[in-house]
């Protein structure tokens, strides 16, 4: 089981996992969604192996953080419980989001939900990219780091304008991209290269929000619609103002859709 670092930004009501897009921590593309969900939320993230707080690690699949997440959460869920509580070990729902590769982690944890009562994906699909392409990536980082993928990042990254509204957000995510160690990340492609969850969503058991951004390239809207066309009752949403990291770039629109989303999933 591989080792992940999370990070608890408060708040009160149900558990609430998010995790991060590849390049990414957790903080900085999560950070200004944060103040959004607090209130409805005990909002708890987790960093890709070698990126944000999370130590290097190589040799694992999305599996294995799925595997991860369900043990973490599982406890935290049950923490949350007895605090409450006392000794009585009912627990209140926990939920999980996940952008990008944390959302392909998401999509294999809605077919096997442990803890979780509901899953979103954002800026994801069952099946990113093709093979060849991130063991391209994956070859490129590891001889020349991260700084390598800097100009192709802003480009796939933010939507049109991005930039120049929100200078500070995109400078916090590219820094996040250049530190994140450079075996972990060429682990991580592989790992994404190796994962094709698509044929088991059929058998997902709980409800499945599939959000994409409207200027998203690296996975269009007609991606994230496939998967979620294979999932049972998937509840789909596109945020207009996007491309691939929503939750930096339209943080009180995706804490709206994710608040409304899960509450009405305990209704």
């Amino acid at each position: 089981m591989v080792e992940l670092t999370c990070t608890d930004f408060g708040g009160t009501g149900d558990l609430l996992i998010v995790g991060p897009s590849l390049g990414t921590s957790v903080e900085a593309l999560w950070g200004p969604c944060i103040q959004h969900l607090t209130p409805s939320f005990r909002v708890v993230g987790w960093d890709l192996p070698g990126h944000g707080r999370s130590a290097p690690a190589v040799g694992f699949d999305l599996a294995d953080l799925a595997d991860t997440l369900r043990k973490i959460t599982a406890e935290l869920a049950t923490g949350d419980s007895l605090r409450r509580s006392g000794s009585e070990l009912a627990v209140s729902n926990s939920w999980y989001a996940g952008v990008s590769v944390a959302g392909a982690v998401g999509f294999a944890l809605a077919v096997d939900p442990g803890p979780f009562a509901g899953i979103a994906t954002l800026a994801a699909a069952a099946k990113i990219g093709e093979p060849a392409a991130w063991y391209e990536r994956a070859a490129l980082v590891r001889t020349a780091s991260t700084s390598a993928l800097i100009a192709g990042s802003v480009e796939r990254w933010f939507a049109p304008g991005f930039t120049d509204r929100d200078p500070r957000t995109a400078a916090r995510l590219l820094e996040s991209l250049t530190d994140a160690d450079a075996r972990s990340y060429a682990a991580t492609c592989e790992a994404l290269a190796r994962f094709d969850g698509r044929e088991r969503l059929g058998t997902a058991t709980v409800p499945v929000l599939v959000a994409a951004g409207r200027h998203d390239r690296v996975v269009p809207i007609e991606l994230a619609r496939d998967s979620a066309d294979r999932l049972p009752g998937a509840t789909s949403y596109v945020f207009e103002g996007s491309a691939h990291l929503p939750p930096a770039e339209e943080p009180a629109a995706v804490a709206g859709v994710l608040t409304d989303f899960f509450q009405r999933g305990v209704r």
